[in-house]
């Protein structure tokens, strides 16, 4: 064997990059020790860019096809140094391959909610993710931008980088755009093109393009959620005093479930809750609520006696229920008892709604008539 084959053995013939990796964007083929041989075959697959760096400079960049390593081929390599052994000149240059295909699925959210101004609720907090998909455009500039000598790159080392410029212009998009709250889910492809739109310059200075860039949710904090819930079940509520209404038969089906409750109370709480759904029961076609027949509707209450005086009772918010009918005897004795105080919501017939007790002329004298502390 010839000295000049067993010196052929350190020579590279074949360069090529089989990529059995999914998150893998820049990798470095094995050069150290060997030099490239004059004439080696450089096999780039679809989806690949080869990039030679000699002596720390960027040589020359290679698409997909397959190549033979000469001086004809290599305008910028002529310059590189090289030495003849065996009627060839081999050279030593580092070649990098760049994956140029999608990454797609990466994840991108707010860490800490983003202040905005909404025209109909003022100043709120908003939280928002999404996902998009990267790919390199110009393996040169991501080279000298972002890899530099790292030889096994991957995309988790720039996603980070990527999802701080994604948050800083969807902020700036939220702020300009002063669009509602309530109305950002039906605008968030609107949101998502201005937000790529505004991040492109900067992702391009990183050899970089986002062909796909979503928006997935625009959520509220918690608290401000639970706001909206109640007000748009006061929308759904509609007529407070049909809602009065149902608030009194349910008072009163909750007396009569008490173990002091009788059978006549709970025979007559029925009967008031069946007679409110009959009078909410709709007409037919959506026309407005039919009246009940006649046999239906409860007797009329006969009118006091005359020289008797019909004393007022009320119902009593206790523990989450409606409790009662007291008169106003028992409830000097609950105010006493410490049961009843100012803050205490009672209702009776007739009253708009509920009310606490210190807001009620005849009750608010059991505050007031109430004796001192004894003395110690």
């Amino acid at each position: 064997m010839s000295i000049f084959d067993i010196l052929g053995g350190e020579f590279i013939e074949i360069i090529e990059w089989v990529d059995d990796s999914r998150d893998t964007m820049v990798w470095r083929f094995d050069t150290v020790g060997r030099a490239i041989k004059y004439g080696a075959k450089l096999t780039v697959r679809e989806g690949q860019a080869a990039v030679f760096v000699h002596e720390g400079q960027l040589a020359d960049v290679f698409g997909p096809g397959l190549y033979l390593l000469e001086t004809n081929n290599l305008p910028v390599m002529t310059r590189l140094q090289h030495w003849d052994h065996g009627f060839r000149s081999p050279f030593k240059s580092e070649v990098y391959f760049v994956n140029k295909t999608r990454f797609n699925d990466l994840k991108w959210g707010t860490r800490n909610p983003i202040i905005a101004r909404d025209p109909e609720y003022g100043p709120i907090r908003l939280r928002a993710f999404g996902t998009y998909s990267m790919r390199v455009s110009d393996p040169a500039r991501f080279m000298s931008e972002i890899v530099g000598t790292d030889g096994d790159f991957s995309r988790d080392e720039i996603t980070f980088q990527i999802r701080n410029v994604i948050v800083q212009e969807f902020s700036r998009a939220i702020a300009a755009a002063n669009i509602p709250v309530l109305d950002m889910a039906a605008n968030t492809d609107q949101l998502g093109a201005l937000v790529a739109k505004a991040i492109a310059p900067m992702i391009e200075g990183y050899g970089l393009i986002l062909p796909e860039f979503y928006i997935e949710n625009i959520s509220l904090p918690a608290e401000v959620e639970a706001m909206l819930d109640k007000r748009t079940s006061m929308g759904i509520i509609g007529d407070l005093d049909r809602f009065g209404q149902y608030a009194a038969s349910e008072a009163m089906l909750s007396a009569a479930r008490n173990e002091g409750g009788a059978g006549a109370g709970f025979g007559a709480a029925m009967g008031a809750a069946m007679g409110m759904g009959a009078a909410a029961r709709p007409g037919p076609w959506g026309q407005a609520p039919t009246a009940p027949a006649a046999a239906a509707q409860p007797a009329a209450t006969p009118p006091p006696l005359p020289g008797r005086t019909v004393e007022t009772v009320w119902h009593v918010a206790l523990e989450g229920s409606a409790q009662g009918p007291f008169g106003r005897g028992h409830l000097g004795r609950m105010v006493s008892e410490g049961g009843l105080t100012r803050d205490t919501l009672v209702w009776t017939p007739g009253q708009d709604g509920w009310l606490q007790a210190e807001d009620v002329p005849e009750l608010a004298q059991l505050f007031t008539t109430q004796p001192p502390p004894l003395p110690q």
